[in-house]
């Protein structure tokens, strides 16, 4: 599965532990990364400063669902489950 172009779920979803450029503290789950543009793309994809958590994400059906809403859910859920 490729990732839907404008989603962005896995740049707000989740929390990211690790510095983030613009973010050296990493972000909090639900909160918006600051690489991500107004179009929902992140902006320093495929760049070698991106987080290697950033990097190693693959898209699959069973995170990221059929839509973006779905995508925001499911990582939601996966974020809770793992507290």
């Amino acid at each position: 599965m490729k990732c839907r172009v404008g989603c962005g779920a896995c740049c707000i979803a989740p929390s990211i532990t690790t510095p983030i450029p613009g973010m050296p503290a990493g972000k909090l789950a639900g909160v918006r990364c600051v690489q991500l543009d107004d179009a929902f793309n992140c902006k320093i994809f495929g760049e070698p400063h991106r987080p290697k958590v950033c990097s190693a994400f693959h898209a699959t059906p069973d995170v990221c669902g059929t839509s973006k809403e779905q995508a925001m859910e499911l990582i939601a859920r996966l974020e809770i489950s793992t507290l």
